[in-house]
């Protein structure tokens, strides 16, 4: 939202757009995590043994979603819809309480319970979120690599084998007979392949952390709307005025 003040008409006038944009922005965004094909990049080159050995091409395929790119979309679209939402509970309210975590760190001060009510359900969702971001494959050696912004790999060495014929003699030649020799093969390494592997996905302790992160937040948002809504609510007596004014002679009949 744009740092001039708005009035609360104008923020309930571009509420509904602001939701609505975010779902559409954060389906999209999330789309791509559900597709782990596109979490992976490879980047493979072959080297024979021998000068003369045969030249294979090199394979490459490259990583289309990083989880940290995707981790600050979110951010920006969330960002955007708590707040609008935010702008409007704050612009009218008296049940109001500070979010506080277990170490007494405040995150909100004097939030209404209008709008923590809305954060409990939309950190059910963000926790929902985080419980399934892609975690690193624990069978492979990770280090990120910033100027990629993603996983990869040590170089992984493997060898190529090639069958190679040889001449296998069953019986040596005689003054009679001729040597009786079979074609055998045997495999051979004529090769190297150097693999390195790219990953978009996180680390597994990360992933636990921005889970444990929600869950306090969700813990103390709660307590926090419990503790909001224990104010007392003037008694106003309007159902019957109203009633009677729509009504008129028919209620007493």
């Amino acid at each position: 939202m744009s740092e001039r003040l708005l009035k609360l008409h104008q923020v309930l006038a571009i509420e509904s757009n602001v939701r609505s944009q975010a779902q559409k922005d954060l389906t999209a965004a999330h789309h791509g995590l559900q597709k782990g094909d596109l979490l992976f990049g490879l980047s493979k080159s072959y080297k024979p043994l021998n000068e003369d050995g045969e030249k294979l091409p090199s394979e490459e395929k490259i990583l289309q979603v990083k989880t940290p790119d995707v981790l600050r979309e979110t951010s920006d679209i969330l960002t955007k819809l708590y707040d609008v939402v935010a702008a409007r509970d704050f612009a009218n309210c008296s049940a109001t309480a500070d979010v506080v975590l277990d170490d007494g760190n405040i995150i909100l001060k004097n939030a209404p319970a209008t709008f923590l009510l809305w954060l409990e359900k939309k950190l059910d969702d963000l926790h929902t979120f985080v419980s399934k971001l892609p975690i690193l494959p624990a069978d492979t050696d990770w280090d990120f690599d910033p100027n990629q912004n993603c996983f990869k790999s040590k170089v992984i060495e493997t060898t190529r084998t090639q069958k190679i014929p040889y001449p296998l003699v069953l019986a040596q030649a005689t003054d009679k007979h001729p040597a009786q020799v079979v074609e055998k093969t045997r495999d051979e390494i004529v090769g190297t392949y150097s693999t390195i592997k790219y990953s978009g996905a996180m680390k597994a302790k990360d992933v636990a952390q921005m889970k444990e992160r929600v869950e306090q937040l969700q813990k103390a948002v709660k307590f926090a709307r419990e503790k909001a809504n224990t104010v007392d609510a003037p008694k106003k007596e309007v159902g019957k005025n109203i009633l009677e004014f729509v009504f008129g002679q028919h209620l007493s009949v």
